[in-house]
């Protein structure tokens, strides 16, 4: 009988966790790794406040290059990547080492700032439609104050590139195709998505 509890409390777990731990062919290891970190995070804020949605997060990995696609829009219900696209950091988080960034939440930085974001309401500023980000952590908590946006321009392209994408003053700045397509999947939900972007 003790036998049999043991195979049942192993299966269990095996399921508990197949299902917390998101699998991607196109992304590296590592990549995974912090996506599934950044994950399981965004499923706990989310689970204790009925104002998150519990439907769709977004997730940014600045540790992806500039060219290439860091910017998911995930599923949380079916546990899947929905869409995927490119995002421009701050100017500010330029080192001298090619590839690796520095984040900053002070204003006039012009830095990224890592954590959690809630979307909130939009406007129309001078890139056209754009979503306020309220951060929620220490390391974003500026973000209202510095007038740092999800946005699009037009200088961001569509495919992925073998270089670095145009910088931002902070903002997550996305191409105008990505953002029709984000902008439908925020302008639906009844509750605020969490946007979170991490290193």
């Amino acid at each position: 009988m003790k036998l049999f509890y043991l195979i049942l409390f192993v299966t269990a777990g095996f399921f508990n966790t197949s299902k917390l731990n998101f699998k991607n062919e196109n992304m590296t290891d590592a990549e995974i790794e912090r996506f599934n970190n950044q994950l399981n995070e965004i499923k706990e804020v989310i689970s204790t406040d009925s104002k998150y949605s519990k439907k769709i997060a977004f997730l940014v990995d600045m540790r992806i290059k500039s060219g290439k696609n860091r910017f998911f829009v995930y599923d949380l219900v079916n546990n899947k990547i929905l869409d995927q696209g490119l995002v421009a950091h701050g100017s500010g988080s330029e080192t001298p080492v090619r590839g690796e960034l520095k984040f900053s939440n002070e204003p006039n930085s012009n830095c990224t700032a890592l954590g959690r974001y809630s979307i909130e309401k939009c406007y129309k500023g001078i890139f056209g439609k754009a979503y306020r980000l309220n951060g929620l952590d220490e390391t974003n908590n500026n973000a209202l104050k510095r007038a740092i946006v999800l946005h699009h321009y037009s200088a961001v392209p569509q495919e992925e590139q073998d270089y670095y994408i145009s910088r931002s003053k902070g903002c997550p700045m996305v191409n105008e195709q990505f953002f029709k397509r984000i902008e439908k999947i925020i302008d639906n939900s009844k509750s605020k998505i969490v946007l979170d972007i991490y290193y």
